[in-house]
């Protein structure tokens, strides 16, 4: 990389943490680029050289902090997989508070991020995010109940739709309940709904 584009890409990065920053104290509505600039020390020409709206710089420092986020996903998820490919069925469950839990914590730390994001769902992507993130682990757990591959899809969809609308709630509610009892009210909606399963078999 050239002197150039290593000092383009620094000062991004500077934005995108001072957003983020900022993002911590207050809604993004209340905050301006001028603040934004100060934050990153950088002056309002250099902002409009890389982005044209603060929305556009919303919309990369989330997509930085989930690149981040989905690789630990990921190397956790590993462990899981190798547990999912020995365990027996009766044991096997989509989710778990070990992995919920990190993803809980994610999201409690950044609440007003996440509270952005679903205002502005589009920009932010979030079914791609959400299907990369827990697609590491639903996907080898429908295979091993051997599901059809084209099936997995909705299965999938089915599962982080109905997970989603639970955390909406719960960033409604300023994340005001435990981790550890958003987690079960997960576990239980599963479960539910894998007992109807089984009953019809």
């Amino acid at each position: 990389m050239k002197k150039s584009e290593s000092k383009y890409f620094n000062t991004a990065f500077r934005m995108d943490q001072a957003f983020l920053e900022l993002l911590g104290k207050k809604d993004m509505e209340y905050i301006t680029v001028k603040e934004i600039c100060e934050t990153a020390g950088v002056n309002r020409s250099t902002f409009y050289l890389h982005y044209e709206t603060i929305g556009d710089l919303m919309t990369e420092s989330i997509q930085y902090m989930n690149e981040q986020f989905l690789e630990h996903m990921k190397l956790r998820a590993e462990m899981f997989v190798s547990k999912i490919q020995e365990c027996p069925l009766d044991e096997l469950y989509l989710v778990t508070p070990e992995y919920l839990t990190p993803y809980l914590e994610y999201i409690a730390r950044n609440k007003r991020l996440f509270r952005t994001a679903l205002k502005n769902s589009k920009s932010f992507e979030l079914d791609k995010t959400y299907n990369r993130m827990m697609s590491h682990v639903f996907v080898p757990i429908l295979e091993r109940f051997q599901i059809a591959q084209e099936d997995q899809q909705y299965m999938v969809a089915f599962y982080i739709h109905g997970l989603m609308a639970i955390i909406s709630e719960w960033l409604k509610n300023d994340c005001r309940d435990s981790i550890s009892h958003i987690s079960a009210v997960m576990e239980q909606c599963v479960m539910c709904g894998r007992g109807k399963q089984e009953e019809s078999k």
